[in-house]
């Protein structure tokens, strides 16, 4: 039976996906375009893409796996390759490294969604859960034209007037310090802190729109 307009809107809200359905610049480019396996810091920063192996089935990747899209309907999950580190109930992907040490940064491009959320996760972390949900994952997250942190279920708001194009996300594993980071200054927004246990990963939820993922780069000059 069809969920009511005000009964999905509230999924939403929370960040689960109500109907899985298709799922189909510059200089930097050809960093983004080349892989790195080794996930420690380098002149030219840490490389990731995208993980299709976790996407949830209304995620489509594209740009060789450094964006993805949102689809509504999304493929049904009945074909989509069985794989147990794939989201099944929740819009979300991993990257495709695991960051034990050191500090990391790289960029989002965010001006095409207004329901997202950018940050780490534990890379053993339960995908029956959502990122930000639970004690193993922490993120920036925008909705409702308002930003907010959240780990472990727990939202506290953002400070931030309006929405830019494209952020940076500043990791420091050992100092513990999740970052999000205002490109244009540059500067730190908001610092969440944490103690990191284990292998962490990129993460992203996506509900509306799409994003584009920017890493292999230099951290800005300036940053604490």
């Amino acid at each position: 039976m069809a969920l009511s307009v005000s009964a999905a809107r509230l999924c939403r809200l929370a960040g689960r996906t109500v109907c899985p359905l298709s799922r189909s610049e510059s200089p930097a480019a050809s960093l983004l375009a080349r892989r790195c396996y080794a996930a420690t810091s380098t002149a030219n920063g840490l490389q990731f893409k995208l993980d299709e192996r976790t996407a949830h089935s209304s995620l489509d990747l594209f740009k060789k796996n450094t964006g993805i899209i949102y689809r509504i309907l999304g493929l049904d999950p009945s074909h989509v390759q069985d794989n147990p580190q794939r989201f099944r109930d929740w819009a979300v992907v991993f990257g495709d490294e695991k960051i034990s040490s050191g500090r990391h940064y790289w960029e989002v491009t965010v001006k095409k969604s207004q329901e997202f959320r950018l940050g780490v996760a534990e890379a053993m972390m339960s995908r029956e859960d959502c990122v930000g949900t639970n004690s193993s994952s922490w993120v920036f997250g925008f909705a409702q034209r308002k930003w907010f942190t959240m780990t472990n279920n727990k939202i506290v708001p953002v400070t931030l007037v309006g929405k830019p194009d494209r952020l940076g996300i500043l990791l420091d594993y050992e100092a513990g310090v999740l970052s999000l980071v205002d490109i244009g200054k540059p500067a730190v927004i908001h610092t969440v802190r944490a103690n990191f246990k284990g292998p962490l990963c990129p993460a992203f939820g996506l509900w509306d729109g799409e994003l584009l993922t920017h890493s292999g780069l230099e951290e800005p000059e300036g940053l604490k």
